[in-house]
């Protein structure tokens, strides 16, 4: 019987993984398998441009059908409801058609070595009308549902100005939450709000858009330094977002905000990217340890606590290192970098060797401000440590990071081939998805 290798997510550090485990383990021994709730794969760090409009995932998602056969591992399509340790089984939700019928029943898929990589999904904090007021962008689904309300509300505006020229007519958007998702995607929405004149839109600019960017915090981007973040701040004032630091949300409401200090802050759509949390599923693996913050604890080698047969990396585990405060950050980069460790004590594993602890080393974080700017720091031995960087050198390294997950997924030759035709469709598709 062969040795099961079963990857349940497939995210920036799943997909990366299996791919790696194909291309070195011998397919007559070997079985490596990936389950994932979504057709195709689009790099997350980039859906804060697919719900502006500015980034066409159609061009840039990868279909798991198409890089499976390419790389030789199966795709398994399905949600992960649990895991049954003593079987080593793990249990597949049953999937439905749109109207609710049955179309594939509740079924197991049998491993040797599992790993957990389904990311995390938004933490409301518990906050009244969070969930029934707010959208998300965890996925392209919901990036595509923000694209289609902004979309709407531009449309709204513009005929209320070419009836009325004279009318105060804007379309207000509220965003929770002032990381990096909640800071890029409100220098988007003015990028996409200039262009929108060309498509259509005449009388509309982005003059008539109004977003307010909310966080608790004293400042914007608490990941990146004082002076870095001040930058930031500074470039979307410029732009027009009115920035909220030591404000707190107590309620969201169908037509906004409202704050503790009992403003109401108007908005046609609310975004909420206040912090991420474990998935529920997670509290649903068969006893293994979960932290409050819905998290899987692992170990040093990225184990499971509980489990040596079981790892968990990316956004859904929880691990501190020694002597440090807080654990790893939920970054694309970790993710990353875990799936290396996770791939190479996997082998390990396998030869009966010992096994590598996980060290992250921080590259630096870099937040993109549209075509506006591009600011962050830079992590590495050339400098000594830290260095601020921004503009040109920013951007040209922020693009970088996306070109490497290229790498990681494709390999060098398609990943390469695959670069060339993005710098292409720079230039021949529309610089807005308006559909």
């Amino acid at each position: 019987m062969k040795t099961q290798i079963v990857v349940v997510g497939g995210g920036a550090g799943g997909l990366a993984l299996v791919r790696r485990l194909r291309a070195k383990l011998g397919r007559e021994a070997f079985d490596v398998i990936l389950i994932e709730q979504n057709h195709t794969h689009i790099w997350k760090p980039l859906l804060h441009e697919v719900a502006a409009g500015s980034l066409d995932a159609n061009l840039d998602e990868i279909g798991y059908r198409s890089h499976g056969p390419r790389w030789g591992y199966r795709f398994f399509y399905g949600s992960l409801e649990s895991v049954d340790r003593a079987a080593r089984q793990v249990v597949i939700a049953p999937i439905l058609d749109e109207d609710g019928s049955e179309l594939i029943g509740r079924h197991c898929v049998r491993y040797d070595y599992l790993v957990i990589a389904i990311g995390s999904v938004s933490n409301d904090f518990g906050t009244p009308g969070v969930k029934e007021n707010c959208l998300f962008l965890e996925n392209r689904i919901q990036a595509d549902r923000f694209r289609l309300k902004l979309l709407n509300h531009c449309l709204r505006v513009s005929r209320t100005m070419s009836a009325a020229p004279s009318s105060e007519a804007f379309v207000d958007i509220a965003i929770v939450g002032a990381g990096a998702t909640g800071v890029e995607l409100a220098a988007e929405l003015y990028n996409s709000a200039s262009a929108l004149k060309h498509y259509g839109l005449e009388v509309f600019d982005e003059s008539r858009l109004r977003v307010s960017l909310i966080e608790a915090g004293p400042r914007i981007l608490p990941a990146l330094p004082d002076a870095v973040a001040a930058a930031a701040h500074k470039e979307l004032e410029i732009l027009g977002v009115r920035v909220l630091p030591n404000t707190v949300v107590k309620e969201a409401t169908a037509t906004g905000m409202r704050t503790g200090s009992g403003e109401e802050i108007r908005s046609d759509i609310s975004v909420w990217a206040a912090g991420v949390r474990g998935p529920d599923i997670l509290r649903h693996m068969d006893g293994l340890e979960v932290v409050p913050s819905g998290q899987l604890a692992v170990l040093p080698t990225l184990q499971t606590t509980y489990d040596e047969r079981v790892f968990a990396l990316g956004d859904c585990c929880f691990l501190r290192q020694v002597g440090q405060e807080r654990p790893v950050p939920p970054r694309a980069q970790a993710a990353h970098q875990m799936a290396s460790t996770v791939y190479r004590n996997i082998l390990s594993l396998l030869a009966k060797e010992p096994l590598e602890q996980f060290v992250y080393r921080d590259r630096g974080s870099l937040v993109s401000l549209s075509r506006f700017s591009t600011v962050g720091n830079l992590m590495g031995s050339l400098v000594g440590g830290r260095m601020a960087v921004e503009g040109r050198l920013a951007r040209m390294v922020y693009m970088s990071l996306y070109r490497m997950h290229l790498l990681a997924i494709h390999g060098w030759i398609k990943g390469l081939a695959l670069i060339l035709v993005g710098h292409v469709n720079q230039v021949v598709r529309p610089r807005l998805k308006l559909h």
